[in-house]
C-alpha cells in the first residue's frame, strides 16, 4: 500500500487508549473524546500524566455516539465534544456541570494529490477538472459538515460541488477518504491537515466556513473530583494551549 491504514481508528465506533506513562497515584480519569481532537488529546493527556502522575484513559468516538453512551450510563468523567450543543444537552438533563469551551477548530480543504497543491485557493481546487469526488462530513450530524456546506453555499459553488460530494460520518473520516485517495479532496478539520498524515499532502484555508466552537463538560458521576479538577485546569494551561495551537486550535 502507498500509505499506512489510517482508517483503523476512524472506522472504530469506540477506541480506548491509555497513556503509557506509569502512575503511582490511585486516582485516574476516563475522558470521552471527539474524533477530531484525538491527536491533540493524546499529547495533552501524556503531558498531564507526566506532570501529575494521574493516568488518563480516553474513549474515542463521535460526539453524538458518546452523548448517547453517557445517557445510557457510561462511566466517563469528562466529555470533550466537537460542538456546544451536546454538552449543553447533558447539562440541561442534569448529567453534567456547566459546559466550557476548550478549543475552537477550523475547516480546511485537504488533498493528497500534488497536482492540486499549486492551485491558488480552495474554490479553484473544487473546480479543477481532475477533481471528481469531494468528501464532506455529514452536515445533519456534524458541525464540521455544516460549516463546510456553509462555505460552499456562501461561495456559490453548490451546483459544482454537490454532484461530487461523498459524505463521511465525521471530519476525520472525511480526511481519511482523501488520505487513502478514495476521493480527490476533503473538507476536514485543520487538526487533521496538521497531523503527521496530513503533512504528506496539502491544505487550503476555507475562510468562508465559520469557526467550530468545541465545548467540554464534567459529568456529575465523575468519581475523582480532585483528578477532574486538575485535568480541567491543565486543559486551559499554557502548556496545553501550546499543544492545541500545534494542531490549529485556538
Amino acid at each position: 500500500m502507498k500509505k499506512r491504514l489510517f482508517a483503523i481508528i476512524v472506522f472504530c465506533v469506540l477506541v480506548l487508549f491509555v497513556c503509557s506513562i506509569p502512575a503511582t497515584a490511585a486516582e485516574s480519569l476516563n475522558v470521552a473524546v471527539t474524533t477530531n481532537f484525538m491527536q491533540t488529546f493524546k499529547e495533552i493527556a501524556k503531558a498531564f500524566t507526566a506532570k501529575t502522575r494521574v493516568p488518563v484513559m480516553g474513549a474515542l468516538a463521535s460526539s453524538g455516539y458518546l452523548t448517547d453512551e453517557i445517557m445510557s450510563g457510561a462511566p466517563y468523567d469528562i466529555v470533550l465534544a466537537s460542538d456546544e450543543e451536546r454538552p449543553a444537552e447533558l447539562f440541561q438533563k442534569g448529567l453534567a456541570e456547566k459546559p466550557f469551551v476548550y478549543a475552537t477548530g477550523k475547516v480546511v480543504l485537504w488533498s493528497a494529490k500534488q497536482i492540486l497543491c499549486s492551485t491558488s485557493g480552495w474554490q479553484e481546487v473544487v473546480k479543477h477538472p481532475s477533481v471528481k469526488a469531494i468528501a464532506v462530513a455529514w452536515p445533519k450530524s456534524t458541525n464540521y459538515g455544516v460549516a463546510s456546506m456553509t462555505a460552499i453555499e456562501k461561495s456559490q459553488l453548490l451546483d459544482i460541488v454537490k454532484p461530487k460530494i461523498v459524505y463521511a460520518a465525521n471530519s476525520d473520516q472525511s480526511f481519511e477518504y482523501a488520505f487513502v485517495e478514495s476521493v480527490d479532496v476533503a473538507f476536514c478539520a485543520l487538526s487533521s491537515a496538521l497531523s503527521e498524515e496530513g503533512k504528506t499532502g496539502c491544505y487550503f484555508e476555507v475562510a468562508e466556513a465559520p469557526p467550530i466552537v468545541q465545548a467540554a463538560c464534567v459529568l456529575k458521576l465523575a468519581k475523582d473530583k480532585e483528578a477532574v479538577k486538575k485535568f480541567v485546569n491543565f486543559l486551559n494551561s499554557p502548556e496545553a494551549n501550546s499543544i492545541k495551537q500545534k494542531y490549529g486550535y485556538r
